[in-house]
C-alpha cells in the first residue's frame, strides 16, 4: 500500500466496544464502603469517624447508578476493595491488551476491514499497564499485524480525542491511511474504593475508533471535520503512582495512609468550576474556526464523568438545556470509563443520524486536558 499521496481526508470508519461483564450497582458498591467504614471506625476509636454513603449521594454527586468492571469480588471485599488480578507469564497476553484487541476486532469487523489493510495502532489511555514494551505493540502483535507501527500515548480523560488528531494527522500527511487508535481503561485499578467522595466515579471498559483515509472507507462514514487539542496544567485531578515510587508497594490503601496520592484524587469543586467554562469556549472557538455554530450540530458525545458539567458544557455550546437525543449519556450504567466515555456514547448512540448531521466528539479531564472532533455523517 503506497502512503505517497498527501492530503488524503481522515474519517470515522467505524468504532469498537468492550464491556466487562461483571457489574456493581450503586447499592452494592455502598454496602461494601458503609461494611468498610464500620469496621474502620471501631478500629480507630480516637480517629474524625468516616461518613456512610449512601445511593441518593452518589448519584445526585454524579448521575451514576451502575458500572462494568473486570474483577467485582474482591472490590466489594471489605477487605480488599480493590480489583486483583493473577500475574500472568510474559508470554501470556496482558490483561489491558486483552480487552483492547476486542474492541478494535469490533472496529474492524463493523468496518468490513482487515487487519492487514492497517497501519498503525495508538493505544491511548489514561492507565497503562507497564511502562514497556509498549501495550501498542502488543496490540499489534496480537491481531496479526505484520507490518507498520504502535505507540502508546496518555493524555489522560482526554487520550481518545488527541488520538483521533494524531491518526488523522498521519493520514493528512501521507504517514499512514488506516489507524486504529485503541482506549482500553481499566480504571477500577487507580481508584481508592475506600474514599467515600471518590469510589462510586469509575467503571472499566474498552473502546477503538479506526481513522481511515476517505477513499478506504466504508459507504457509511463519519468525515473528520477539525479537530482541536488543549492542555492546560492543574493539580486538581491526579495519581503520582509510578516506577519512580515503586518502593511504596501497591498493596491495600488505608484511609488515612500516605499512599492516598498513589490513586486517584481530585479536588471536585475546582475541577467543576475551571474545566467547564474552559471546554466550553473551546468547543465555541473552535465551531466559529470551522464556520460552525451550536445550531448546526445534530449531536454532542461528550467526555462522561458527570452529568452536571455535560449539561452545563451542551448548553453552553447549543444555546439552550440538552435533551437526551442532542447530548445522549453512557454514564448512568458505565460510570466514568475515562478516555472511552464520549467514545462509547459515539458508539451506542449514532446510527439514527441521518447522512450530513453533524456532530461533535469531545473529552475532557487531567491535565487539564481537552480535545474536540467535528465530524459529518457520510452514507
Amino acid at each position: 500500500m503506497s502512503h505517497s499521496a498527501h492530503g488524503a481526508i481522515p474519517v470515522i470508519s467505524a468504532t469498537g466496544l468492550f464491556t466487562p461483564t461483571d457489574t456493581i450497582s450503586n447499592a452494592e458498591l455502598v454496602a461494601s464502603f458503609n461494611a468498610y467504614a464500620d469496621r474502620y471506625n471501631a478500629a480507630h476509636p480516637d480517629a474524625e469517624p468516616l461518613t456512610h454513603s449512601s445511593v441518593e449521594f452518589v448519584e445526585k454527586a454524579s448521575g451514576i447508578k451502575s458500572r462494568h468492571v473486570m474483577d467485582k469480588t474482591a472490590i466489594l471485599d471489605p477487605d480488599i476493595m480493590e480489583p486483583r488480578y493473577a500475574e500472568r507469564p510474559n508470554d501470556e497476553i496482558s490483561l489491558m491488551a486483552e480487552i483492547g484487541v476486542a474492541a478494535c476486532r469490533d472496529a474492524l469487523a463493523k468496518a468490513g476491514r482487515d487487519i492487514a489493510d492497517v497501519d498503525a495502532v495508538l493505544c491511548a489511555a489514561s492507565n497503562m499497564q507497564r511502562a514497556y514494551p509498549a501495550m501498542a505493540v502488543e496490540i499489534q502483535h496480537e491481531l496479526g499485524m505484520q507490518r507498520g507501527f504502535a505507540f502508546d500515548m496518555n493524555v489522560a480523560c482526554s487520550s481518545a480525542t488527541f488520538g483521533i488528531q494524531t491518526a488523522a494527522d498521519y493520514i493528512r500527511s501521507g504517514n499512514a491511511r488506516s489507524v486504529l487508535v485503541v482506549n482500553p481503561e481499566i480504571t477500577s485499578g487507580h481508584l481508592n474504593w475506600r474514599d467515600r467522595d471518590s469510589h462510586f466515579i469509575f467503571g472499566d471498559v474498552a473502546t477503538a475508533i479506526l481513522v481511515e483515509a476517505k477513499d478506504l472507507a466504508p459507504a457509511q462514514h463519519w468525515e473528520i471535520l477539525g479537530t482541536r487539542l488543549k492542555t492546560q496544567f492543574s493539580n486538581n485531578i491526579r495519581n503520582n503512582f509510578g516506577f519512580l515510587n515503586r518502593a511504596h508497594g501497591n498493596g491495600p490503601v488505608d484511609q488515612s495512609g500516605p499512599r492516598n496520592d498513589k490513586l486517584f484524587v481530585q479536588e471536585g469543586r475546582k475541577v467543576f468550576k475551571e474545566v467547564v467554562p474552559m471546554v466550553g469556549q473551546m468547543i465555541l472557538e473552535h465551531a466559529e474556526s470551522l464556520g460552525l455554530s451550536g445550531s448546526d450540530l445534530r449531536r454532542l458525545w461528550l467526555h462522561q464523568a458527570n452529568t452536571g458539567m455535560n449539561r452545563l458544557i451542551a448548553q453552553k455550546v447549543l444555546g439552550h438545556e440538552a435533551v437526551e437525543d442532542e447530548s445522549p449519556t453512557v454514564l448512568d450504567t458505565y460510570a466514568n470509563t475515562s478516555s472511552a466515555g464520549s467514545i462509547i456514547a459515539f458508539h451506542k448512540h449514532n446510527q439514527d443520524l441521518k447522512a450530513g448531521d453533524l456532530g461533535l466528539i469531545c473529552s475532557f479531564g487531567a491535565g487539564y486536558s481537552a480535545g474536540s472532533v467535528f465530524v459529518r455523517k457520510v452514507g
